[in-house]
């Protein structure tokens, strides 16, 4: 199945879609919630820092765009300051805003987050406020919104509703737009308002509410997939619509056809930090696969496995094909979403970052994983909260240790390394020294393991100029890559050899003292610490 949909992520092209619907702006204040007013029996939150992102339609808008599909957006935004920063996010972003429309006499909506983070632990949502007003669209507007849509139809391979009741998706605008682009020979994706008459949707090609949402217009509870099949078979019917997606937060979701088929998708435990953004990624991800002309069936898997993907992560972010690929290669190869470009790592390591997480990086060859890379990497874990080890590709081990090495390439290296519980993610880097990747990607703490002070460690000049830490690690006496290389080569043994730190025969001239350290050159001694792998 893996296979399949790898293959199918592969055929995907890079569509234009539209998005008609409601344009939020999303605020968060991230801090620690540290104690209790004594002004009131309220939590205290210290703020850190602050940020604005697309909600609503942009950010369905945001996440084709992380998808690499060409988006537009339709919607009204304020004559104000969050207005004008919706404009300018979408801009940023890609997005073509020319369908947006002024509207002077309403706010634009705000929904303004406040993030907590107590005992070290997960931060939290502890409080939304929004800010909105909720009345439909004046006539005026409605028609030049409507006006934007038939010309914009036409320069667009799919057409997505994304309803989130706060005013712009009128019946007589949305009954309007499915028209438009059904005469256009387009399919339209409805993500419905709740608690709405669902006639405003009828002719989508596909509609796509949650459980609650689904039990409102069906008129039943929904207890699993069972009950979530015939209820999207029912509106299907009711609405002449071809598709319905029913999703139902742990059990996944389910594919209902209006000619009696359908598909349950199950979904994997997941961790689940926030579920803020799934829906918007699931429609976006199903709105680029049948917009390439995937089969429905296909759409549905991916949307499903994006979904679990946003859910782990705090607040809302962008789910990238490179992402879907890491998911799927790891249901073949047990740890192969751990292995990360420098880009995919950067963005990876913010959403831990959000999280108050500590991020601690070592860097090095790893040719022939041993009991000493291990025990160093179990000791590098304890220091914070997540571990990035980054390796020299295979070019950058020849510089370091001459044409025969490494032993071991690069993909092999690192699928080893991301098999480690401790080990939560591997980037592989190409420069002579981890510089670059040490500015991208800024750890809290950098480690290394020797018998060495902490100013010897190569890229400590980066760590220390944004405030992080160096840490020098313990070792593992008697093990080294080399000396077990040489002894299966069958040369001397290390043992007679004068230094640790020196693994060359005799004859050798000695190290330049300012040689950057490679661990795997190192023989490792065993400090004491506590393992522990996650």
């Amino acid at each position: 199945m893996a296979n399949e949909l790898l293959r199918a992520l592969d055929r995907a092209g890079r569509p234009r879609v539209l998005v008609l619907g409601d344009l939020l702006l999303d605020r968060y204040t991230w801090g620690d919630a540290e104690r209790i007013s004594q002004e009131a029996p309220v939590l205290v939150l210290r703020s850190h820092h602050q940020e604005a992102r697309l909600g609503g339609a942009a950010n369905v808008g945001r996440m084709l765009r992380g998808l690499e599909a060409a988006a537009s957006c339709l919607g009204v935004v304020g004559d104000d300051d969050a207005g004008r920063q919706v404009q300018r996010l979408l801009a940023e972003s890609g997005i073509d805003s020319a369908g947006v429309v002024i509207d002077p006499n309403r706010p634009t909506t705000v929904k303004e987050r406040f993030i907590g983070r107590a005992g070290g632990r997960h931060p939290n949502q502890i409080l939304r406020v929004d800010h909105e007003v909720r009345d439909p669209l004046d006539g005026q507007l409605e028609q030049q919104l409507l006006e934007q849509l038939r010309h914009a139809v036409r320069r667009h391979e799919l057409l997505i509703i994304s309803d989130y009741g706060k005013g712009v998706c009128t019946p007589a605008l949305v009954s309007e737009a499915i028209s438009a682009a059904r005469q256009a020979g387009i399919p339209v994706l409805v993500d419905p308002a709740r608690d709405v008459d669902y006639a405003r949707y009828r002719g989508a090609t596909l509609i796509k509410p949650n459980r609650t949402e689904t039990a409102t217009a069906w008129g039943q509870p929904i207890a699993g997939p069972a009950d979530a099949l015939r209820a999207g078979q029912a509106l299907c019917r009711r609405l002449d619509a071809e598709l319905a997606v029913i999703t139902l937060d742990s059990e996944g979701c389910v594919l209902a056809r209006r000619d009696g088929g359908g598909l349950a998708v199950p979904t994997r435990a997941r961790a689940v930090y926030d579920i803020t953004g799934a829906g918007d990624v699931v429609m976006a991800v199903i709105g680029l696969c049948l917009a390439s002309g995937l089969p429905a069936e296909t759409a549905v898997q991916l949307g499903n496995l994006a979904g679990g993907i946003e859910v782990e992560r705090t607040g809302v972010s962008i789910v990238t094909r490179d992402d879907l690929r890491r998911e799927l290669l790891a249901q073949q190869r047990p740890g192969a979403q751990k292995l990360l470009d420098l880009e995919s790592a950067s963005r990876t390591l913010q959403q831990h970052r959000d999280r108050g997480e500590t991020i601690v990086l070592t860097n090095g060859c790893f040719d022939l994983l041993h009991v000493g890379h291990v025990s160093y990497l179990a000791e590098a874990a304890a220091l914070g909260q997540v571990l990035v080890v980054a390796i020299n590709s295979d070019a950058g081990v020849r510089k370091l240790k001459g044409p025969g090495r490494p032993v071991i390439g690069q993909a092999d290296r690192a699928a080893m390394l991301a098999a480690l519980a401790c080990v939560d993610y591997v980037v592989v880097f190409d420069e002579d020294t981890p510089h670059r990747l040490l500015e991208t990607l800024r750890p809290d703490v950098l480690v290394k393991g020797g018998t060495y002070a902490a100013e010897q460690v190569v890229g400590r000049e980066v760590v220390a100029a944004y405030g992080g830490q160096v840490r020098v690690t313990g070792v593992v006496d008697g093990i080294s890559t080399t000396r077990i290389v040489n002894s299966l080569r069958g040369r001397p043994r290390a043992d007679d050899w004068p230094s640790v730190d020196d693994e060359r025969p005799p004859t050798a001239e000695p190290l330049p003292s300012d040689e950057p350290f490679e661990e795997s050159e190192t023989v490792y001694r065993v400090s004491s610490f506590k393992w522990s792998f996650k």
